[in-house]
């Protein structure tokens, strides 16, 4: 163990040694877990099955009519944000940020369903980027008029790619967002236990299944009954299948990412993502969330 930091370091020369005493706590952090998903990578991949009715199925048990008007307000801004991007230097889509995607348009529309359709308080990210997913969850909280989202990124060590951090979003609603600068395993625990309850979580940070269940096991203790966690890219480790066979009892489905190039899949060529939705009381309802 002690050979692999410097190894890490021959193989990453813009991590520096001012990187290295400025942020120790993250760079030890990003450390590990390359390291861990080196390990994992020996596993065979996970064989998930994607629904291919995973809208419908979605607001169904939601208890939602379908097609639902939500829906199209998402594609007014789908192009929008896209041509933002774009405007900024930005080609967005697949392997735009340093090899993985831009929030895929199956995935982002999702969330934007659960956030107009739940009207969370609470809505907490892991992992920004460009922050396309970011930016459609502040905009679906202002149309909402209520809901705050915090957003915890561990931002990449070269300046590059530190800059285009959040460029989705700019200045935008200030007041409902909270950017938390720094890893998940460093930061999440302290602010659910600050937040106390959760109404709906999104994983699309590092996408190994130690740091999957890291995240989904400690977001599920403060998750409200009635309220969702989004995991993206599941088919790149085992983390989503375990947890579902941990807590089963709820509602879970594996979707289709859908991304701006098809011809640009990453994972087996599929690219999915699955979401979770946490069975209300018995005299409540997945609709009670707000």
């Amino acid at each position: 163990m002690l050979g692999f930091p410097i190894r890490h370091f021959l193989k990453h020369p813009v991590m520096t040694l001012k990187d290295v005493v400025t942020n120790p706590v993250d760079v030890w952090t990003m450390i590990h877990e390359t390291w861990v998903d080196r390990s994992e990578q020996k596993r065979p991949q996970c064989p998930y099955k994607a629904d291919d009715n995973w809208e419908h199925h979605l607001h169904d048990h939601l208890g939602l009519k379908w097609p639902c008007t939500e829906r199209s307000e998402f594609w007014g801004l789908w192009p929008e944000v896209i041509r933002e991007l774009q405007t900024k230097g930005i080609r967005p889509g697949p392997q735009s940020f340093l090899g993985w995607n831009d929030g895929d348009a199956g995935l982002v529309r999702a969330i934007w369903c659960l956030t107009r359709h739940l009207r969370p308080r609470s809505v907490v990210e892991t992992g920004v980027a460009h922050g396309v997913t970011t930016r459609f969850v502040l905009e679906a909280l202002e149309m909402n008029g209520t809901g705050h989202l915090w957003s915890i990124d561990l931002p990449p060590l070269e300046r590059f790619w530190r800059k285009q951090v959040g460029l989705a979003v700019g200045d935008r609603y200030p007041d409902r967002w909270s950017y938390i600068r720094g890893s998940s395993r460093r930061w999440l625990p302290a602010l659910l236990s600050q937040l106390g309850q959760l109404d709906l979580f999104i994983h699309d940070s590092r996408h190994s299944e130690h740091n999957v269940r890291f995240e989904l096991d400690r977001a599920w203790a403060a998750l409200r009954p009635g309220g969702a966690l989004v995991v993206d890219d599941v088919d790149a480790n085992w983390g989503f299948e375990s947890f579902k066979q941990t807590f089963s009892g709820h509602q879970s489905m594996v979707c289709e990412a859908e991304p701006l190039h098809p011809d640009s899949r990453r994972f087996n060529e599929r690219g999915l993502f699955g979401i979770i939705l946490k069975e209300p009381t018995k005299s409540g309802s997945l609709m009670q969330v707000a």
